[in-house]
């Protein structure tokens, strides 16, 4: 299991366009159903600042997810934007859960 949590900020008005350019590849992720992916989105109290938790089973769903047109098109609006903070990148280990993450 592979676990990645990013975090970044964005500008107050560019925070609209980020929650739906999230939901488009979010929508695909779940139209692909590919079972090794968990992917969750928060905003958080500032209202600009965005966490994104992706839990993978394997490798190949890691890749399935980073491949995406929809995803590569999301971090390059991300970016181009004028973030003001760039994003981090932590990988994490699981500890554990109430619930089955992959079955």
């Amino acid at each position: 299991m592979k676990i990645v949590k990013v975090t970044y900020t964005v500008q107050s008005s560019f925070v609209q366009q980020n929650q739906e350019n999230i939901r488009t590849f979010i929508n695909d992720v779940a139209s692909i159903s590919d079972s090794g992916i968990r992917y969750h989105v928060y905003l958080g109290n500032d209202g600009k600042t965005f966490n994104h938790f992706a839990v993978y089973d394997n490798e190949q769903a890691q890749k399935t997810l980073l491949e995406l047109p929809s995803f590569k098109l999301f971090q390059q609006k991300r970016d181009a934007s004028g973030l003001e903070k760039e994003p981090t990148i932590e990988a994490m280990d699981f500890v554990a859960a109430s619930y089955e993450i992959f079955n």
